[in-house]
């Protein structure tokens, strides 16, 4: 992703490099010169039992409308797909989140088992479709659960970039969403630290 500086900085890609460093000048990434290819933000979120606790499904909720009018606002495509309890399903997109809002995510509940490896399926899906129909296009992956989950998914070959948020915040914490970005290569952020 780095190359050749253009007139603006991509931030997210940008965030993505610098992790938990301090910012530098080689961690800035600039946007890519193809404005036709576009860019895919499929956000993946856990709607587990273990979410509801804490408030964190709240949590997440109110950072992906943040997220999504951040890609509403830079013309990007966004796709949401929500996993719980049995499965997981495709709740909006791929397309340009022109009138995302709160309403939206109202009616996602949340309860049940944490079937990570199906949304993260249901998300390979999106990713692979939107391969086919725009090569050229930007896929980023976004995966916000607090990683109380067995499943040992397979990282998406058609995820250019992809992104844990991690809402775990028991006494006792596993790592699993550490565990498997460091196994996919993926950046891990917690919550606030992508609220600005």
């Amino acid at each position: 992703m780095q190359g050749a500086p253009g007139k603006r900085i991509a931030w997210l890609p940008t965030l993505v490099a610098k992790r938990q460093d301090t910012l530098r000048a080689g961690h800035l990434r600039f946007a890519r010169e193809a404005p036709w290819s576009g860019v895919l933000h499929c956000f993946v979120l856990d709607c587990s039992g273990s979410m509801l606790g804490g408030q964190r499904l709240a949590l997440a909720k109110g950072l992906l409308i943040a997220l999504f009018d951040r890609a509403g606002a830079s013309r990007a495509e966004a796709a949401l797909v929500c996993f719980g309890g049995a499965g997981a399903d495709l709740r909006f997109g791929p397309a340009v989140p022109r009138w995302w809002n709160e309403r939206w995510l109202r009616p996602v509940g949340g309860g049940g088992g944490t079937p990570l490896a199906s949304g993260v399926r249901q998300a390979a899906q999106v990713l692979e479709l939107s391969a086919r129909r725009k090569p050229a296009q930007q896929r980023w992956l976004w995966i916000l659960t607090d990683g109380r989950s067995s499943d040992q998914p397979v990282r998406p070959r058609h995820a250019d970039e992809v992104v844990f948020v991690d809402f775990e915040r028991a006494a006792i914490r596993l790592g699993r969403c550490r565990t498997l970005a460091d196994a996919w290569g993926a950046a891990l952020f917690a919550p606030d630290e992508l609220i600005a």
